[in-house]
C-alpha cells in the first residue's frame, strides 16, 4: 500500500507517558493526579509527577500554569485535566 494511503496507527497507551508537573499544597494538582491515575491505571499508561519547587527549569517554564499535564513530553493540559480529552490522547 502507498505510504500516503497508509492508516494511521492508534498508539499503544501502554506505550505513553504522562507527566504531572505542579507542587505541593495546590489543589489544582492533587485533582490533576486523580484523573491521571484513573485515565492511566484504566488504560495501563505509565504516569509520573514532576515538582516544580525542586526544578528550576521546571519552575521558569510552568510556574504560572500549574498543574501542567505533558503526554510524551509534549504539553497537553493545564489548570484542569478533563479525563475525556486525557484519554483520547492517549489512545489517539
Amino acid at each position: 500500500m502507498c505510504a500516503l494511503f497508509r492508516r494511521r496507527e492508534r498508539p499503544d497507551p501502554t506505550e505513553r507517558v504522562v507527566t504531572l508537573i505542579g507542587k505541593p499544597g495546590c489543589h489544582l494538582c492533587d485533582d490533576a493526579r486523580e484523573v491521571i491515575r484513573e485515565v492511566c491505571g484504566e488504560l495501563g499508561s505509565r504516569w509520573e509527577e514532576r515538582d516544580i519547587t525542586r526544578d528550576e527549569e521546571l519552575h521558569r517554564l510552568y510556574w504560572e500554569q500549574i498543574p501542567v499535564v505533558l503526554v510524551d513530553g509534549a504539553q497537553h493540559d493545564f489548570w484542569r485535566v478533563d479525563p475525556g480529552r486525557l484519554r483520547q490522547a492517549l489512545t489517539g
